[in-house]
C-alpha cells in the first residue's frame, strides 16, 4: 500500500500560503508571499533533501502542479530537481487536458476513488506539496497517512490554512522532529488510529 504524505510549510498560525515567492498566489489579496525565504539556510536544506532524496511519486493539485511545471523541467540538477523530474505526477484537474511535462497524469473523474485506487497499487510513497485546496479534500476523505510539517516562527493572521475546514478527528504520532539554527521546526507525524479521550 502507497502511502500519501503532506510535506507543508506552516506559520504558527497554521498559514500554508505562498511560502515561495510574492506572486505565487495572490489570492484573497495574500501580500506575505515568500514568507519562507528569510528562513532558509544550509540545514534546511539539507533536511528538505533528505526528505526528497529517495523515489517518490507527486499527488498534486491544479495550480501547485501548474507552478511546478513552469519551474522544474528546466533544473533537472541536483537531488530535488532530479526526484521531482523523475516522479510520476498526478495531478487532479477537470480542466487540464494535457500536458507537455513527461510522466504526467491527470485525475480528472471521481478523484477520491481514484486516489484510493492509487494507494492500493505499487509504487512509491505519494508526496502532496502546496495544493492548500486539494488537501481539503484529502484530509475530508480520510486520505492521508503522514505530516511532514515545516513550522516557521512566524505569524501571518490571514491566508490559506493548512487544516481549513476539511480534516477529520485523527490521532497522530510524532516520528521525529528536528528544528535549524533558524528556529524552523521539522516534524514528522504519522496516522495512529482514532482521537482517544479522558479526563482528570
Amino acid at each position: 500500500m502507497r502511502k500519501v504524505i503532506i510535506l507543508s510549510f506552516i506559520t504558527l498560525d497554521g498559514v500554508m500560503q505562498a511560502p515561495g515567492g510574492p506572486q505565487e498566489d495572490t489570492s484573497g489579496g495574500f501580500k506575505y508571499g515568500g514568507w519562507t525565504v528569510p528562513y532558509s539556510d544550509e540545514h534546511s536544506g539539507a533536511m528538505m533533501i533528505a526528505q526528497l532524496g529517495h523515489p517518490f511519486d507527486l499527488l498534486l493539485g491544479r495550480k501547485t502542479y501548474d507552478i511546478f511545471r513552469s519551474y522544474w523541467p528546466q533544473h533537472n540538477e541536483g537531488i530535488i530537481g532530479a526526484g521531482i523530474n523523475a516522479a510520476t505526477k498526478y495531478v487532479a484537474s477537470t480542466t487540464l487536458a494535457g500536458s507537455d511535462w513527461e510522466k504526467t497524469v491527470i485525475l480528472k473523474d471521481n478523484v477520491v476513488d481514484e486516489i484510493k485506487k492509487l494507494k492500493q497499487s505499487d509504487g512509491p510513497e505519494l508526496q502532496v506539496h502546496g495544493s492548500g485546496n486539494f488537501i481539503q479534500t484529502l484530509l475530508k476523505n480520510d486520505l492521508v497517512d503522514e505530516l511532514w510539517l515545516k513550522i516557521f516562527p512566524i505569524t501571518l493572521g490571514s491566508g490559506k490554512r493548512l487544516f481549513d475546514g476539511g480534516a477529520i478527528p485523527t490521532a497522530f504520532t510524532l516520528e521525529n522532529c528536528s528544528y535549524t539554527p533558524k528556529g524552523v521546526i521539522f516534524a514528522n507525524y504519522k496516522r495512529d488510529g482514532e482521537v482517544k479521550t479522558g479526563s482528570f
